[in-house]
């Protein structure tokens, strides 16, 4: 499937569409796409065709933000925590994301024509080496896209990406350049993956829990 799908909304979907836009919009949306696995237990399905069934959904949720004229949203689409899981379960997962980024760039003129850019946030360097090259095959093809933003948060905590940050500042005083003095909320924020992008304004947990689970915790 797709990731950014074509077509038009129902009756139904315009008149909740149109309700929607009739007060104030979100810039931007952040999902933690998470229940994929409950899901499927509940469905007797295969683990990975629930996660598969979790990117459909996704692919979506993209439609209808891009209906709404929201033009960034972040998902949190893999943990750090989740290479925890069972081999079977991380090498499929792997595989998914390799599919599907491998889509993406079959996707460039439709990418081209709504202007998406995509930035994948996290540590790569945790990745299998050719899902880190296709990732960044489809990072590059993008890059100069600025009608709207898709964060594809992947090897990702929120403390990991913190602490990088003081990692950076830290190098950044090791060598003289900058100054002690001069560490900062501003200038943390800056070392983020999200540097980029302006804060959340709306977060959503697809599986109806409320924990945040280390996602944009700074933001």
């Amino acid at each position: 499937m797709s990731w950014i799908r074509e077509g038009e909304l129902n009756l139904l979907e315009r008149i909740s569409a149109n309700i929607l836009m009739a007060g104030p919009m979100p810039k931007h949306v952040a999902f933690i796409m998470d229940g994929n696995r409950r899901f499927a237990h509940k469905k007797n399905m295969e683990r990975q065709d629930g996660h598969m069934q979790g990117f459909n959904k996704l692919a979506e949720t993209l439609l209808w933000c891009k209906h709404l004229s929201i033009p960034e949203v972040t998902v949190y689409a893999f943990s750090i925590e989740n290479f925890k899981r069972s081999k079977e379960e991380v090498d499929g997962l792997m595989e998914l994301a390799r599919q599907k980024f491998e889509k993406l760039l079959e996707e460039q003129e439709n990418l081209e024509k709504h202007g998406v850019c995509i930035r994948v946030l996290g540590d790569l360097n945790m990745l299998p080496l050719d899902l880190q090259q296709v990732i960044a095959k489809a990072v590059i093809m993008t890059k100069n896209h600025n009608k709207c933003f898709l964060n594809v948060c992947f090897a990702y905590t929120s403390r990991y990406e913190i602490t990088n940050a003081v990692r950076e500042m830290a190098s950044g005083v090791e060598q003289g350049l900058i100054k002690a003095s001069d560490v900062s909320e501003a200038l943390l924020s800056e070392c983020l993956y999200s540097n980029n992008s302006p804060n959340p304004d709306l977060l959503i947990r697809t599986s109806g829990e409320v924990r945040l689970s280390d996602f944009l915790l700074w933001q």
